[in-house]
C-alpha cells in the first residue's frame, strides 16, 4: 500500500513538472524567445568554472607572491636585528656595527639588482636595507659593554644624518611607506637624546614635515600617522623615557614642555586650515581633528595639574584663547562644522578648567554659569545647535553640582536664573538672522529661571518677606512682557503668582508673625487686583477696536 502510494504521488509530480515545462515552452514560441540549449548549459557552467577556478589562482597568487614578500622581509630584519643585539664579548666593538652595515649594503644591492623584474620586492628590501642601516648606527652605541662610541653627541649626529638621509631618499621616491619608516627614526632619535630641548626641536621639524606632505601630496594616511606619533613621543618622554631603559616614573619637565603641546596642535591643525579643498570635510578631517583635539590637551592638563599646578589657570586660560581663535578661524574661512565644533568645546572646557582652578568652591560655580553666556554666543555665531543643547546641559549639571556642593544657598545663586533669562533673550535676539530654531530651548532656559528665582529667594530672603519678594519678581516679568511684547514673560508672571497665592495662604498663614502675614496679604491682592484690571483695560480697548 505504502509503496503504490509513493509510486502515485511521484508520477503526479512528474505530470506536473511536465505541464509546466509545455506552458514555458507555449510562452516561448509566443514571444519568438530561443530555448537555451544543453550546449549553452555545458557553456555556463564551464565558465563559472573557469571564473571560480581563475579567483583561486588570482588569490593563490596575491599570498604566495605579495604577501610572502612582505613577512618574509619583516622576518628577515627582525632576525638581523636580534642578531645584532647579542654583546658578542669575545669579538671587537665595531664588529656587530660594522656587520649590520654589510647585511644593510647587501640588502641595497639585491633591491639594485631587483628593481626592475621584482619591483615589488625590490622595494620591501629597499625598506629593510635603511631599516637596518639606522639600527646599525644605533648599535655603535648601545645594546653593548664596550661600545664603538661613547659619545652620546656623535652618536646623536650619525643618527640625524641617517634620518635625514631616509626621509630625502623617501621624498624623492614620494613613497608613503618609507616616510612613515622616516618619521619613526626621527621620534626615536630625539628619545634617545634624552633632552627635552633636542627632543622639542625635532619634533617641531617633524610636525612641519607632516604637515608639509599632507599640503603637497595630499598624504592623509602620514598626517595621521605624524600626529600620534609626535603626542606618543612626547608621552613616553615625560614617563621618563623607559624605552631606553630608564624606570618607569613622571618627569620634571621645562615649562617648555606645556608650550610645545599648543605648539604641536597648532601646527598639526594647519594642516587642515590650509587644505585646498574647503567646501567639505572628509573622514580625514574629521578624524584628524579629534585626535590633535583629544592628544593635545589631554596631555596637555595632566602635566599643568601634576607638575605645574601654581599656573593651571593661566595655562589653560591662555588654551582656551588658542583653540577658541582655531574654531573662529574656521568658521570665518570656511564655516567649517566639525572643526569648529571641536576646537571650540576645547576651548570651552579649558576655559572651565582655568575657572575651577582659580576660584575656591562653590564660587566657581558661579563662574562657571556666567561663562555658558560665551558659549551660547558664541554657538549661535557658528550655527552650532549641538553647542547649544550641550551648554544647556552643562548649565544644569553646574547649577545641581552647586546645590549639592554648596554648604548654603546664597545670594550668588540668583546669577543662574539671571544667566537662564539671558541666555533665552540672547536665543530670541538672533533667531532670525541665523535661523535657528531655538524655541525649545528658550523655554528651558526660561522654565529653569521661573524656578531658580523663588527656590533661591527662599533660602535668602527671611521667611516674613518671602512671598513679597516673589510679587516682586511677578512684576518684574510683566514688566519684562511689556518693554519685549513677549507673551512667555507674562505666562511665567502669572505662574510666579499662583505659587506666591499657594505659598502665602499655605506658609504665610500660619508661619509668620501678624504684622509681616497682614502686609503679605495686602501686597499680594493690591498687585493681583491691579494686574486683573489692567487686563481688563486692554481687553475693552481690543473690543472696541473691533
Amino acid at each position: 500500500m505504502d509503496s503504490s502510494s509513493n509510486n502515485e504521488k511521484i508520477n503526479q509530480i512528474i505530470n506536473y513538472l511536465e505541464n509546466i515545462e509545455s506552458r514555458i515552452s507555449q510562452l516561448e514560441a509566443r514571444l519568438d524567445i530561443d530555448p537555451p540549449s544543453a550546449e549553452s548549459d555545458i557553456k555556463l557552467s564551464s565558465n563559472f568554472s573557469d571564473t571560480i577556478s581563475a579567483n583561486t589562482d588570482s588569490l593563490e597568487n596575491e599570498i604566495s607572491q605579495f604577501w610572502f614578500a612582505k613577512v618574509g622581509t619583516v622576518i628577515l630584519t627582525i632576525g638581523i636585528i636580534f642578531l645584532l643585539t647579542f654583546p658578542y664579548q669575545n669579538l671587537p666593538p665595531a664588529s656587530p656595527g660594522i656587520a649590520g652595515f654589510l647585511f644593510s649594503g647587501v640588502l641595497f644591492l639585491l633591491s639594485h639588482y631587483w628593481r626592475d623584474s621584482l619591483k615589488f620586492l625590490s622595494k620591501y628590501i629597499f625598506g629593510s636595507a635603511l631599516l637596518l642601516l639606522f639600527f646599525s648606527t644605533l648599535r655603535m652605541h648601545y645594546f653593548g659593554k664596550n661600545p664603538l662610541i661613547e659619545s652620546l653627541q656623535l652618536e646623536m649626529f650619525l643618527l640625524i644624518l641617517v634620518t635625514v638621509l631616509h626621509l630625502i631618499i623617501a621624498y624623492k621616491r614620494k613613497s608613503v611607506y618609507l616616510t612613515a619608516l622616516g618619521f619613526t627614526f626621527a621620534a626615536i632619535t630625539s628619545l634617545i637624546s634624552n633632552n627635552f630641548y633636542a627632543l622639542f626641536v625635532l619634533l617641531i621639524l617633524l610636525s612641519s614635515l607632516v604637515v608639509f606632505l599632507k599640503l603637497k601630496y595630499e598624504w592623509n594616511s602620514i598626517y595621521i600617522f605624524g600626529i600620534v606619533l609626535v603626542y606618543l613621543t612626547e608621552l613616553i618622554w615625560v614617563i621618563n623615557n623607559p624605552l631606553i631603559g630608564n624606570q618607569l616614573e613622571l618627569q620634571n619637565p621645562p615649562y617648555l614642555f606645556v608650550v610645545s603641546l599648543l605648539l604641536y596642535a597648532v601646527i598639526f591643525n594647519s594642516g587642515n586650515f590650509l587644505r585646498p579643498n574647503k567646501k567639505t570635510e572628509d573622514s580625514v578631517v574629521i578624524v584628524s581633528t579629534m585626535l590633535n583635539c583629544f592628544l593635545s590637551y589631554s596631555i596637555f592638563f595632566f602635566i599643568t595639574l601634576v607638575k605645574f599646578n601654581e599656573f593651571i589657570a593661566l595655562s589653560n586660560l591662555i588654551a582656551s584663547i588658542i583653540f577658541l581663535c582655531i574654531s573662529i578661524l574656521f568658521w570665518k574661512k570656511e564655516e567649517s562644522k566639525y572643526s569648529t565644533f571641536f576646537y571650540s568645546m576645547l576651548g570651552y572646557l579649558a576655559l572651565s578648567v582655568a575657572i575651577v582652578s582659580q576660584f575656591p568652591k562653590p564660587d566657581f560655580f558661579i563662574w562657571l554659569c556666567w561663562q555658558s553666556l560665551i558659549v551660547i554666543s558664541t554657538a549661535i555665531w557658528f550655527r552650532s545647535k549641538i553647542i547649544i543643547v550641550a551648554n544647556f546641559i552643562m548649565y544644569l549639571i553646574i547649577f545641581f553640582s552647586y546645590l549639592a556642593l554648596a554648604d548654603k544657598i546664597s545670594a550668588v545663586t540668583l546669577g543662574f536664573g539671571i544667566v537662564a533669562l539671558l541666555s533665552a533673550r540672547i536665543l530670541n535676539w538672533k533667531k532670525d538672522r541665523l535661523d535657528l530654531k531655538t524655541e525649545v530651548m528658550r523655554l528651558f532656559y526660561l522654565g529653569s529661571a521661573f524656578f531658580i528665582f523663588p527656590y533661591a529667594l527662599y533660602f535668602i530672603i527671611p521667611k516674613d518677606y518671602i512671598s513679597i519678594s516673589w510679587t516682586i519678581v511677578a512684576v518684574f516679568y510683566y514688566i519684562v512682557s511689556v518693554i519685549l511684547k513677549n507673551r512667555k514673560y507674562r505666562w511665567m508672571a502669572i505662574l510666579t503668582f499662583l505659587l506666591t497665592v499657594i505659598y502665602v495662604l499655605l506658609v504665610g498663614s500660619t508661619g509668620n508673625e501678624s504684622v509681616f502675614r497682614i502686609i503679605s496679604f495686602i501686597v499680594l491682592g493690591f498687585v493681583l487686583l491691579i494686574i486683573s484690571i489692567f487686563y481688563g483695560k486692554m481687553k475693552s480697548k481690543k473690543e472696541l477696536r473691533s
